[in-house]
């Protein structure tokens, strides 16, 4: 009898040792889409009044929860009964990863025209903002939805050879630190400007090391979501290329004298100006008719 249950005891330790390694494999895998997920939830929890950031981005929180709850559920169904729908899903999930990162490349290159916007507008009224507040809270969640299906699959893609049990508990992890991980640091960001306010206030003096470690935090806050973004970008093309890289037959080892890294970021640029332009083309289309 305690012979059994030391056993089992074993079995849960051995299982949770293989849970955290691939934990550990799959958040890799998935840091790309991380980035960019933290640099995109950075940028829309901005821009607000200061006692409102806090509450929009915990709405935003709220959302991302539920989209995985709505999303693990399903990846694991396709893991048991469609596996190879597992590796269609990803490589279309890579094609949209390549189509954003080489969007956003089009966007900084190529110029576009901006909306005027009237000098002597009226200020908006309470109701407006609100309104406007829930758009962004809304328009944030349908990103993260997305955002979350490419991690949950990712993830899920690292862990098919795996037990059912391995597969829902490490994607799970993964997912839980997509949530709590991102949105913490984004918290963090986005309070940098107030934090940097309370030194400034701290003392009377003008000079002091409060001033300028405060003036740092107010001035690198625009820098930093900046930052995230590039990094972002450069991570969604690698993970773009890594993923048709690894589970496209005709592209295993293609250029082997080349660093993978440079071939993946070549094939993920690649194929998102080609996605690009495929968009294009059928936008144009649509307009014309």
């Amino acid at each position: 009898m305690a012979s059994g249950f030391f056993a089992v005891l074993d079995d849960v330790a051995a299982l949770l040792d293989d849970v955290a390694a691939m934990s550990k494999i799959a958040t890799k895998k998935t840091a790309g889409i991380l980035g960019d997920d933290l640099a995109v939830n950075a940028e829309k929890a901005s821009g607000f009044v200061s006692k409102r950031e806090l509450p929009v981005l915990w709405a935003i929180s709220k959302g991302s929860l539920l989209n995985k709850i709505i999303i693990l559920p399903i990846a694991f169904l396709l893991s048991a009964f469609l596996p190879w729908a597992v590796t269609v899903v990803l490589v279309l999930g890579g094609l949209y990863l390549a189509f954003e990162g080489a969007e956003k490349i089009y966007e900084f290159f190529v110029p576009h025209a901006k909306a005027h916007i009237p000098t002597q507008a009226e200020a908006p009224s309470k109701s407006d903002i609100l309104e406007l507040e829930k758009a962004k809270i809304k328009s944030a969640i349908v990103t993260d939805f997305i955002l979350s299906v490419e991690i949950v699959i990712i993830a899920l893609g690292t862990v098919l050879d795996q037990p059912l049990a391995t597969q829902i508990a490490v994607v799970s992890v993964v997912a839980l630190i997509a949530t709590v991980g991102v949105y913490g640091i984004v918290a963090l960001i986005v309070r940098m400007d107030e934090f940097g306010a309370s030194l400034i206030n701290l003392t009377e003096s003008d000079n002091s090391i409060s001033d300028y470690i405060g003036r740092f935090f107010v001035n690198a806050l625009p820098k930093v979501i900046k930052a995230l973004s590039v990094i972002g970008t450069i991570a969604l093309l690698l993970v773009a290329g890594g993923i048709f890289v690894h589970n496209l037959d005709f592209l295993h080892g293609i250029f082997p004298t080349i660093p993978s890294i440079i071939v993946e970021f070549v094939i993920g640029l690649l194929a998102g100006f080609l996605m690009l332009l495929f968009y294009k083309g059928v936008k144009k289309v649509f307009k014309k008719k």
